[in-house]
């Protein structure tokens, strides 16, 4: 049964990478980031409100009104890494774009461990984590070097809404263009530059360990896991939403085009099913197996997807094949990763 726990922990981290992955499906459908982050988070409470109800667990919503209001801000931090993987994922490759995220995730662990954050037990440094996080930064510089240009996907037809090479997303007043067959070169990609995209990668990444601690401190206070996750993907379905309004209102991003979702491949939708099967995992799994070596495997789980996905151009992103350079790099943030979880 352990090793039960220890594969599914694997396997969830897996489906943060495959989450990443088909939201440029629905991306390309909407035609624009943060309407297609909507629509994900959506599906996600959609789907933890109908587990709430299924297991019996709704009622801890009575909970809610006697929270403190920092326990309910956890969902802040999904907005941002949802619409960073869709902006990242065609820019870097998803091994890159996961690797950055696992930095930032490794690093802002690190310090929620040694400061004792968030109801977070303090933890010393030790020799182990500290070349932890040295090999996770040699993994990540070495990853980001070694990118090749990305090779093109078979043509699978006219994208919705138009012809195949025409289905990237031009966003106003400096928003990047998220492009369906991800730019040749990283380094002339969008309006930020490529250090702008690691910086967001590594920011994206360091939110969810702070979401992961305020989550456990709400699930304290109303006891069910499920609802727990319910009301976190609330709070982040609401945000983006507030975003894209904002938004729409001083014409930065251009008008979600919902007619596009009928020629969108059915998986495109299984990004929201992923972050609620995510979610609700890791809340189930930490009690068992404990945080530190669920937060290893799944870490280990997004990174070796994330290197699959690049190497055979899956779920229709532009090849990126596994190099020497790109191996050792992921070898590298792996270790990493389970030192500094391990340690």
């Amino acid at each position: 049964m352990h090793a039960l726990f220890l594969a599914s922990a694997l396997l969830v981290g897996c489906l943060l990478a495959v989450q990443a992955s088909v939201n440029l499906q629905l991306n390309k459908a909407v035609g624009t980031p943060y309407g297609a982050s909507t629509l994900q988070l959506g599906v996600a409470t959609a789907l933890l409100a109908i587990l709430a109800v299924a297991v019996g667990a709704i009622g801890a919503v009575r909970f809610v009104p006697g929270v403190p209001l920092w326990h309910l801000l956890g969902g802040l931090a999904s907005p941002l890494y949802i619409t960073s993987g869709i902006l990242l994922f065609p820019r870097l490759g998803a091994l890159a774009a996961a690797g950055l995220f696992v930095t930032g995730q490794m690093f802002a662990s690190l310090g929620l461990d040694l400061f004792g954050l968030f109801g977070i037990t303090r933890k010393p440094l030790s020799v182990g984590i500290a070349l932890g996080a040295l090999a996770v930064l040699a993994g990540i510089t070495v990853i980001i070097r070694g990118q090749r240009p990305a090779q093109s996907p078979p043509a699978a037809g006219p994208a919705p809404g138009g012809t195949a090479s025409t289905a990237g997303t031009a966003a106003r007043g400096g928003t990047a263009t998220v492009t369906a067959a991800a730019p040749a070169a990283v380094r002339s990609s969008g309006s930020l530059g490529q250090s702008g995209w690691i910086l967001l990668g590594i920011v994206a990444g360091a939110v969810l360990p702070v979401q992961g601690a305020v989550n456990a401190e709400l699930r304290k206070d109303i006891h069910e896991p499920v609802t727990t996750a319910m009301i976190s993907f609330i709070v982040a379905t609401i945000t983006i939403a507030v975003v894209l309004l904002v938004l729409l209102a001083t014409r930065r991003t251009p008008r979600p085009q919902l007619g596009g979702l009928r020629t969108m491949p059915w998986w495109g939708w299984l990004g929201g099913a992923c972050a609620a099967a995510y979610v609700t995992a890791t809340f189930t799994l930490i009690p068992t197996i404990g945080a530190a070596t669920t937060v290893a495997l799944t870490v280990t789980g997004q990174q070796v997807a994330s290197a699959v996905i690049d190497n055979y151009g899956f779920l229709r992103l532009p090849r990126r094949p596994l190099n020497a350079p790109r191996l050792s790099g992921l070898a590298l943030l792996i270790v990493g990763s389970v030192l500094v979880q391990l340690t």
